[in-house]
């Protein structure tokens, strides 16, 4: 019988499960999306039972349709939107409130407090993070501190923190049945209390912050031969397979793109834009804005490292067209509508709903459409969409170019927004070099499932994981250089006007 490898990949908007064969080919998939939960504006929340019963379902359907059962597959990798928050009660399994979503700008107060000892990049240097909302560290004071009981339960063992990886990891092998309370390298280094150098939890900053460290997860290798643990036969894949992969969404996608040398970078279109460059086994530190993040540990090797520029809203912008304007009916009617128009009218949309990521780090800011006339229709507010995405990604990777030196020859591209044709060759245009689109465009399930096939010998080398990449198509640069920053010189004008809107 085939052997395969298989992922959970937790999203922000859905769950999916996908099986791999040896070659990196997708067997089969299935995948449901959660609710997105807005309680007030700038709080973003799911339901983590919610999202527990839809891995579930993903798992039994992606495995029913492909006729495999647990003894067909080697090893399960989890991969996961990063720095959502739960804590839930280890003896329940009940979590005490819902996850707080990385988009949920609810701790601004408690950032700025922070910062005002010590400045926004007080433990940079020892996280490689800006003190933001994005990140899991205020998060987990904000629920110690608003929900009843929570801190009581924490310092007595009762209550466990986990982004979802941790969260889907401890349901997948066992729950309140001795289910593995772990993260990896990749999923630890985003919530501002993992010290980059030693790889553990920084006391000093769970002391400031205020957060016991009984409740933190165990810091373990993104691929780990001491596999985490294995599915109960009673679970979702009904037999016992181990669970030995564990990478945060971008770090996977890295992964799963073979982005393995110093230098390689890739981007990734989907809700929102991240994009990584490898910077090998030591941290650079960001003088620009960028974010300096773990990107995988496999097994007992160094760890290696990574520059990240983290853009809130790409996809989503997509969606709010669709779901808050009723501009488009599905997401992929954007590209034809932005198609009826020649270029963006001269108007530029700046999507920052939830303030600027990378490189600006404003919370204050808003988003704004610029240089609107009665001329201007929904075709060029389409276009100007879509290129808001390949703008925020230039802005990327100008900081990354001032960091770390290094100057990009392509631009490999995975995620959903990848198929839109129209995006892919402006983003090559304004960023004035190859965009490549590989055969296996979900990387980040990739990544996760090549994590832990490699734990357990399905896979042996990276090489072998090289070998399975492949091109499927490549959009060269057709714009010339005075258009290319005529227009990029319009976008970061149109930023300006972002900033300072939230007093």
């Amino acid at each position: 019988m085939a052997k395969y490898a298989a992922a959970v990949d937790q999203g922000t908007t859905s769950t999916r499960f996908m099986i791999f064969n040896h070659s990196g080919e997708v067997v089969s998939v299935h995948q449901l999306e959660h609710e997105q939960i807005y309680p007030k504006p700038g709080w973003v929340e799911h339901d983590p039972l919610e999202i527990w019963a839809r891995t579930q379902d993903v798992i039994k359907g992606a495995m029913e349709k492909a006729g495999v059962k647990a003894e067909d597959l080697v090893a399960i990798g989890v991969t996961n939107q990063r720095e959502t928050t739960v804590v839930w009660d280890k003896n329940t399994g009940k979590p005490y409130y819902n996850a707080i979503v990385w988009q949920d700008t609810r701790t601004k107060d408690i950032c700025d407090e922070l910062a005002s000892d010590g400045g926004q990049d007080r433990f940079r240097p020892k996280v490689g993070l800006p003190l933001a909302t994005y990140f899991s560290g205020p998060k987990i004071k904000w629920i110690l501190e608003n929900v009843d009981g929570v801190r009581e339960a924490a310092e007595k063992g009762d209550a466990l923190f986990g982004n979802i990886d941790t969260w889907v990891i401890w349901n997948l092998t066992g729950g309140p049945d001795g289910g593995a309370h772990v993260t990896d390298v990749s999923n630890a280094s985003r919530t501002m209390l993992m010290n980059l150098e030693t790889l553990d939890w920084d006391d000093e900053i769970l002391g400031i912050l205020g957060i016991p460290r009984q409740m933190l997860p165990e810091i373990r290798p993104s691929s780990d031969p001491n596999i985490y643990g294995s599915t109960p036969a009673s679970g979702p894949v009904g037999g016992a397979v181990p669970v030995c992969g564990d990478l945060g969404d971008q770090q996977a996608a890295l992964y799963g793109q073979t982005c393995y040398s110093p230098g390689e970078a890739k981007n990734t279109y989907g809700t929102g834009c991240f994009m990584l460059l490898n910077t090998g086994t030591k941290p650079v530190p960001s003088k620009s804005g960028l974010l300096t993040t773990l990107a995988y540990k496999i097994g007992d090797q160094d760890a290696v490292y990574a520059l990240e520029g983290s853009i809130a809203i790409t996809g989503a912008l997509v969606q709010w067209l669709r779901d808050n304007l009723g501009l488009i009916e599905k997401s992929a009617d954007i590209e034809a509508l932005a198609k009826t128009v020649e270029d963006n009218g001269g108007i530029y949309f700046v999507p920052a709903f939830s303030g600027l990521f990378a490189p600006y780090w404003r919370s204050d800011a808003r988003g704004v459409i610029v240089g609107l006339t009665r001329y201007i229709n929904k075709g060029h507010i389409a276009r100007a969409a879509l290129e808001a995405t390949a703008y925020q990604t230039r802005e990327v990777l100008d900081a990354m170019k001032k960091d770390s030196g290094v100057e990009l020859t392509a631009l490999k591209v995975d995620g959903g927004m990848v198929y839109n044709e129209l995006l892919m060759q402006f983003q090559a245009d304004i960023l004035g070099v190859p965009v490549v689109r590989p055969k296996v465009a979900e990387t980040t399930s990739l990544g996760a499932a090549y994590a832990a096939g490699l734990a357990v010998g399905f896979w042996s080398t990276e090489e072998e994981l090289r070998q399975n990449w492949g091109v499927d198509k490549r959009w060269e640069p057709k714009m010339s250089e005075e258009e290319r920053e005529k227009l990029y010189k319009g976008w970061l004008k149109a930023v300006e006007r972002t900033f300072d809107w939230v007093e």
